[in-house]
């Protein structure tokens, strides 16, 4: 059965980038006579709010749109996470990475492209010796023996049904190397996105990935996660961003206007879908 699914992150307050995102999963799954599923992304411990949750299920019932419960929330299912790292470290995927975000950015001019970041397991004397001095690390993904243990990424493929940002369509090949070797799990924030992503989807057997142009990029990283776990791959149909009225895409970090502003002002969810085309 078609299923799809909005997950948001609960670290700010939803805008009209999110409402449109958020319908147009919705009424992909109307059509479809399938499964809407809403996920809460709050696995950054540091920057998820109790209140920023609640907020997101008042603003997309005020739009209109209902989905299935429980809602699954990724703080509650760390230890499914974890497990999937255990399994990629005893297959010698993963490595610990002592390097800090400083240490990358050594080199590198101001607002370059930065460079995917490739490295390699320290020597195993030189690993206890830093791990015996408590220094943090972060487990990285190995892409060296990624592709070693998958007998290289040429039959890596997904399906996109919608658009990438350059007009991607239909089968692509899969480009991991062009993230790097991917962070997976770190002390502060714990497990990253790639990962909680491609097990969450599959758990809750969802079939397409509706979201943003602007997360085209990650389904190359996400498609060599589930062929290394043995998970399925969706279908990803990745939509075109709300732009406001300077062109610019709507953003937290923008401080662009919320729908808990929108419905302050009186403005009426029925107005602002027809605003969006719905």
């Amino acid at each position: 059965m078609f299923a799809t699914r909005f997950a948001p992150s609960p670290t700010g307050y939803l805008h009209r980038g999110h409402a449109f995102s958020a319908l147009t999963a919705f009424e992909a799954a109307h059509a479809a006579g399938g499964r809407f599923i809403l996920r809460i992304e709050d696995i950054d411990a540091t920057r998820s709010r109790p209140e920023y949750e609640a907020a997101i299920a008042e603003d997309l019932a005020w739009l209109g749109l209902d989905w299935e419960q429980p809602v699954r929330r990724q703080s509650e299912h760390l230890a499914d996470y974890h497990a999937a790292i255990e399994d990629l470290r005893e297959r010698g995927l993963v490595y610990r990475c002592f390097r800090t975000r400083k240490e990358l950015d050594i080199g590198r001019a101001p607002h370059a492209p930065q460079t995917p970041f490739i490295g390699a397991p320290l020597p195993p004397t030189e690993e206890v010796e830093r791990l015996e001095r408590g220094e943090p690390f972060a487990w990285r993904l190995s892409l060296s023996a990624a592709k070693t243990a998958l007998g290289g990424f040429d039959d890596l493929t997904f399906i996109e049904d919608g658009a990438g940002p350059d007009g991607q369509s239909g089968l692509i090949r899969a480009r991991p190397e062009s993230a790097g070797d991917i962070v997976l799990a770190r002390k502060d924030v714990g497990v990253a996105y790639h990962l909680a992503v491609v097990l969450d989807d599959a758990l809750q057997g969802v079939t397409h990935i509706i979201r943003g142009e602007d997360l085209f990029e990650a389904a190359h990283i996400q498609r060599l996660l589930q062929a290394l776990l043995g998970l399925p791959t969706p279908i990803y149909r990745h939509h075109r961003l709300l732009v406001g009225p300077d062109g610019k895409r709507y953003a937290k970090r923008d401080r662009a206007q919320t729908l808990r502003e929108l419905r302050a002002a009186g403005v009426m969810p029925a107005d602002l879908r027809a605003e969006m085309g719905f």
